[in-house]
């Protein structure tokens, strides 16, 4: 029986990653970190995360392409994805709730409000 939740992390800059994944495992979330889009869905196929950290500006597939894309699959139903993205405007915004995401956050955001949002995701997904 798994008790440590899983987390997806899928961003290109190697800053915002490395800052994630250590606020992440430092709360005691296991972390798993793709690049890109396809990256992304191939990790979520593999090894299905509790929460997806998804930025929007990806190489290749968009984050909201891989947002709709994890959304068509059956066996990723209880998936929570937290779309956290330079794009703050009201359109990205909706657009992004539109293709399945749980919460929509701007860059550059705060570490505490991210945590938060993450645990109060992770709250209700899952034994």
């Amino acid at each position: 029986m798994e008790s440590r939740r899983r987390v997806l992390i899928v961003d290109d800059e190697p800053n915002i990653v490395l800052s994630l994944e250590f606020l992440l495992r430092q709360q005691g979330y296991e972390v798993a970190i793709a690049r890109d889009g396809e990256e992304a869905l191939a990790a979520a196929a593999a090894r299905p995360p509790h929460l997806v950290v998804l930025d929007v500006m990806l190489p290749g597939l968009d984050g909201f392409e891989v947002c709709r894309r994890l959304r068509e699959r059956a066996e990723l139903a209880g998936l929570k994805i937290l779309l956290l993205t330079a794009r703050g405007r009201d359109v990205d915004r909706v657009r992004g709730l539109e293709e399945g995401a749980d919460a929509y956050m701007s860059k550059p955001f705060s570490t505490r409000e991210l945590m938060t949002a993450v645990a109060e995701l992770l709250e209700g997904s899952g034994e």
